[in-house]
C-alpha cells in the first residue's frame, strides 16, 4: 500500500508542478488552487509512504517520477521540446524509479529500548 500512496504522491507532485507554471506567479487563482491543493497531498503521500519506505528511497522515487511525468506532460502539450535523447534521459529515471523499488531493502532494525540505567538516572 505504501508504494501505491507514493506513486499518487508522485502524481500529484507532477500536478502541482504543472499548475505551479500555469499560475503565472501566484497570478491565476484556478491553478495556484490547484497548485496548492495537490502540493499538501502529495506531501501528506510522500510522509505517509515514509513510514514504511526507506527516506532516501522514498524520495528519489517521488521526485523522479514527479519530474518524468511534468516533462513528459509539458512534451505532449507543447511546452517542451521532444528530442530523442530526453526521451532516453527520461527512460533512465523511469528505470532508476523502477530499480529502486526492485532492489532488497534491509530489514529495519529493531528500535532500541530505554536502558534501565538511564530509567534511574
Amino acid at each position: 500500500m505504501a508504494w501505491t500512496i507514493l506513486l499518487a504522491s508522485a502524481v500529484l507532485e507532477a500536478v502541482w508542478a504543472t499548475a505551479l507554471g500555469e499560475s503565472h506567479g501566484f497570478t491565476r487563482l484556478v491553478p495556484t488552487l490547484v497548485f496548492l491543493v495537490a502540493l499538501a497531498l502529495s506531501m501528506a503521500g510522500l510522509g505517509r509512504a515514509t513510514r514504511e519506505i526507506p527516506l532516501g528511497t522514498a524520495y528519489a522515487v517521488w521526485t523522479g517520477t514527479g519530474a518524468a511525468l511534468t516533462v513528459g506532460v509539458a512534451m505532449v502539450t507543447g511546452g517542451e521540446d521532444v528530442s530523442p535523447l530526453k526521451i532516453l534521459f527520461l527512460l533512465g529515471i523511469i528505470g532508476a524509479v523502477i530499480g529502486l523499488k526492485l532492489a532488497p531493502s534491509p530489514s529495519p532494525s529493531p528500535s532500541p529500548s530505554p536502558s534501565r540505567e538511564s530509567e534511574a538516572g
